[in-house]
């Protein structure tokens, strides 16, 4: 795993069933200058991945919404997660969400809810999206987080688009995204390392 400028070790974990999710991890790791982990199809990680979440100072998880939730595939990662939870593995390492769905709503809020509920399972401090939504008349579909959402970045691309198609705007919400996880991720850090000097 390869840290970032500051120093700080990151990783997106993520599934992607037709690519849409993976464009916004892509664009979530751009700001974040963290390492990329894809779910397998089967819902698998390798133990080089699973090691790399727990060198990681953050993780920023990803998912399509199915359904009103995570896909199977991210729920079966969550699932084998109780590992490292049941030896506190990922106490106090700061963590992030992102989700996209074909619908303008999607149930996407059950994705993000699921992944903070996850985070705090294992003790971890949820980093919000951290700007205002574009709600006037004159926001537009590329408008930096236009679907209003707090907790975590949402996408909305149409189920006949492909993931070329995605909004530039959504896409530029989850890279501004990433790099506020990375920035609290840093603000913590030294923070600990402060309090252990002392």
């Amino acid at each position: 795993m390869s840290a970032n400028s500051s120093g700080l070790k990151g990783v997106v974990v993520f599934h992607s069933g037709y690519g849409h999710t993976k464009r916004m991890a892509d664009s979530v790791a751009e700001g974040a200058k963290a390492s990329l982990l894809q779910i397998s199809a089967e819902g698998e990680l390798s133990e080089q991945q699973w090691a790399e979440i727990l060198a990681a100072d953050f993780i920023i998880l990803g998912s399509p919404t199915y359904m009103g939730g995570p896909s199977w595939q991210f729920k079966k990662f969550s699932d084998a997660s109780s590992k490292p939870w049941f030896a506190d593995l990922w106490k106090d390492k700061i963590f992030g969400g992102f989700t996209n769905s074909s619908s303008v709503n999607g149930d996407k809020l059950a994705t993000l809810q699921y992944f903070t509920l996850l985070a705090a399972q294992h003790r971890g401090i949820w980093v919000g999206v951290g700007m205002k939504s574009s709600n006037t008349k004159a926001s537009q579909r590329d408008d930096l987080n236009r679907m209003g959402s707090f907790i975590g970045p949402m996408a909305q691309t149409p189920a006949d688009a492909a993931p070329e198609e995605m909004s530039p705007g959504d896409l530029e919400t989850a890279r501004v995204y990433g790099e506020r996880v990375a920035e609290i991720a840093g603000l913590f850090l030294a923070a600990k390392t402060a309090a252990s000097i002392v």
